[in-house]
């Protein structure tokens, strides 16, 4: 059985706008059950442990998918994020690949934090799949690959766009914005119509441009496992 290690933000403040973020719900949702009925085993993780932050406009109405309706009828799978591990204790040994969902909580920490910049770094040292999808590839800001340059320089790579941070009005508000840093980094960026689901691959990089995306990450990622 296949490991995969998801990796979700454990910040819920949307910069100084006094409104709440986190992780966005189908991006998690979509993947998860997606991986899950093909038999692959997935360990939750984020920086703080416990239960990581929803953003609380993923939970509205429009944006409800089947994949976020079985989640919220599905207490053991609630039970499992209320109690994801801490990233310090985890080890890219015990997996066979890594992914990260979007939302904006993970500009603020993921894209900063120690543990997983190591994390993604050691998975990728080991030739293992790594895989972000809308605002989670601003995790690999300052992942490095093994030549010592940042990890996405001349990577094929896909995030959130520009125009999609300004159709939501917070260009203003986020640290950085996706597109721009992906790009600043040497990634070769590309992008599909606002909205529309696009994944990009480019051998164990995997990454897709925002919530319709994410259950093609997560067939690109199973379809490099087996």
């Amino acid at each position: 059985m296949k490991k995969v290690l998801f990796v979700l933000t454990s910040h819920d403040s949307l910069g100084n706008t006094g409104e709440k973020t986190g992780f966005w719900i189908e991006e998690f949702a979509s993947p998860y059950y997606f991986l899950k009925d093909k038999d692959v085993a997935i360990t939750i993780a984020s920086p703080k442990g416990g239960q990581p932050p929803i953003d609380p406009k993923s939970e509205l109405p429009d944006f409800q998918t089947a994949a976020t309706k079985r989640f919220n009828e599905d207490q053991e799978t609630q039970s499992i994020l209320a109690n994801s591990i801490k990233l310090e204790d985890v080890s890219a040994n015990e997996y066979d690949a890594i992914f990260y969902p979007g939302g904006h909580g993970p500009l603020w920490d993921l894209a900063e934090d120690q543990n997983s910049i190591a994390l993604i770094e050691a998975f990728y040292a080991q030739q293992k799949p790594v895989s972000a999808v809308c605002h989670a590839p601003a995790v690999f800001k300052h992942v490095k690959g093994t030549d010592g340059e940042s990890m996405v320089k001349g990577k094929k790579i896909t995030g959130f766009s520009n125009t999609e941070e300004a159709a939501v009005q917070l260009t203003d508000v986020v640290p950085f914005l996706v597109e721009d840093m992906l790009t600043t980094n040497g990634g070769i960026y590309s992008k599909e119509t606002d909205w529309n689901p696009y994944a990009v691959q480019d051998g164990i990089l995997i990454t897709g441009q925002n919530p319709a995306s994410s259950e093609l990450v997560a067939k690109k990622l199973l379809n490099h496992l087996t």
